[in-house]
């Protein structure tokens, strides 16, 4: 099985970021990105696609990447999502998570098949995660970054189960949303979501 390389990141000036994103399927809370710069020395064993670690992992991980590497978090909420779409709100927190970085970085590796409206050179890699060793990086910050954020507001809203759903429709949280009614960190804009208010 491969893994994240720095096959992309050598071909490229440095310093080179890596930028991917979490959060673009939920039906509630915020979508976040993050860009990461690794160290030329010292990168912590163990970066993969977050998807494929365990909250543990990546709860581990993101600590030893603050620690070593560049790191720049974007955050885009609910309600900016619905006002922009998710697409733009998935850009703009692309952009915001490159701005920032301490350093910028000379080129911008990006997971995906689109580019935010920037001026950074920049390449987009259709399964970065898996491919590039700075996207693998930026996906278990971005990842962890936004499951944290819904762990704190499932205190909040309990009946939603975003500790175990982080947001996601599955069929408890939908069920949740019949008969609750949305909060106000649910995007309005999406389907089961725009369904429940009518309901109300």
């Amino acid at each position: 099985m491969t893994r994240p390389h720095l096959r992309h990141e050598k071909l490229c000036l440095a310093p080179v970021a890596g930028v991917d994103e979490a959060g673009r399927g939920p039906l509630a809370g915020p979508v976040v990105a993050a860009a990461v710069i690794l160290p030329a020395r010292g990168v912590p064993r163990g970066i993969d696609d977050s998807k494929k670690l365990s909250a543990g992992e990546r709860e581990r991980l993101c600590g030893r990447l603050y620690g070593c590497a560049i790191v720049g978090v974007g955050i885009v909420e609910a309600d900016e999502i619905d006002s922009l779409n998710i697409y733009w709100a998935t850009m703009k927190a692309m952009t915001l998570a490159v701005g920032a970085l301490t350093e910028q970085p000379a080129h911008v590796l990006v997971d995906g098949n689109r580019l935010p409206r920037w001026s950074h050179a920049a390449t987009a890699l259709v399964g970065g995660d898996a491919k590039s060793l700075s996207i693998a990086a930026a996906s278990i910050v971005a990842k962890h970054t936004r499951d944290t954020i819904m762990l704190a507001h499932a205190e909040a809203h309990p009946h939603y189960g975003w500790h175990s759903n982080k947001g996601y429709g599955c069929p408890a949280h939908l069920r949740a949303l019949r008969e609750h009614g949305p909060s106000p960190l649910h995007r309005r804009s999406f389907a089961p979501v725009a369904q429940a208010y009518l309901a109300r």
